[in-house]
């Protein structure tokens, strides 16, 4: 939902730079690296530890890296197939360190099993939502469905409510418990999104396995 219209207006916004490092001879699959790289070092160095506002600030000012390395591989015209295999790849990486670094707090210092469940559900979950859509594809099917939380809602979401909840170390009352109902929200969207994408891919397979049927039955 998010990606329609977000992944748009950043990528106008993030162009003039994307056009700057390649200026500088920086390449995109290098921007992929260190981005990934930032953002599990903000997740994983700082949610553990509670610190979610300075965590949230350092993965947000990395974040951005999944669209500028795209934009500049458009722009130097060296799109290619590996690019777009180690974006989606570091994605998941990426996603993984910030729902570990929350599932780490729950475990530690933050003392709640069950947000820590949430957390780990809210990473495998997401994990499972990409590979539906990937396999739906990898056997020729169109996946034509948009979730109801994607990979975009989940970081919007959690990183948002993560970073709000920081501000308690700051003496602001109350929003601590912004991040638990964040992860709850995602759990539940994500959950939704992997059943929406699941019915969706059977239908496609059935009509597929139809079509191929009848035709065979028209080619006999």
């Amino acid at each position: 939902m998010l990606n329609k219209y977000a992944r748009a207006f950043f990528t106008r916004v993030l162009t003039p730079f994307a056009a700057f490092l390649l200026r500088r001879g920086v390449s995109p699959d290098a921007v992929t690296l260190i981005g990934t790289a930032g953002v599990m070092a903000g997740a994983l160095v700082f949610f553990p530890r509670g610190e979610f506002f300075w965590g949230t600030i350092v993965i947000t000012l990395f974040v951005f890296s999944d669209l500028v390395d795209g934009n500049m591989a458009r722009q130097a015209g060296i799109s290619s197939r590996w690019g777009a295999f180690l974006d989606s790849t570091l994605d998941r990486v990426a996603d993984g360190a910030i729902f570990g670094g929350f599932a780490l707090w729950y475990a530690g210092k933050g003392d709640d099993n069950i947000l820590c469940a949430v957390a780990i559900f809210c990473l495998a979950s997401g994990q499972v939502v990409s590979y539906t859509k990937a396999r739906g594809e990898s056997i020729g099917l169109p996946v034509a469905v948009n979730g109801l939380v994607e990979r975009a809602e989940r970081l919007v979401i959690s990183l948002v409510a993560a970073g709000l909840a920081g501000l308690h170390t700051f003496g602001v009352p109350g929003v601590e418990v912004l991040l638990p109902i964040a992860l709850w929200i995602v759990a539940v969207g994500s959950a939704v999104t992997l059943g929406q994408r699941v019915v969706t891919v059977r239908r496609e397979a059935a009509e597929a396995d139809a079509a191929t049927a009848g035709g065979g039955g028209a080619a006999s």
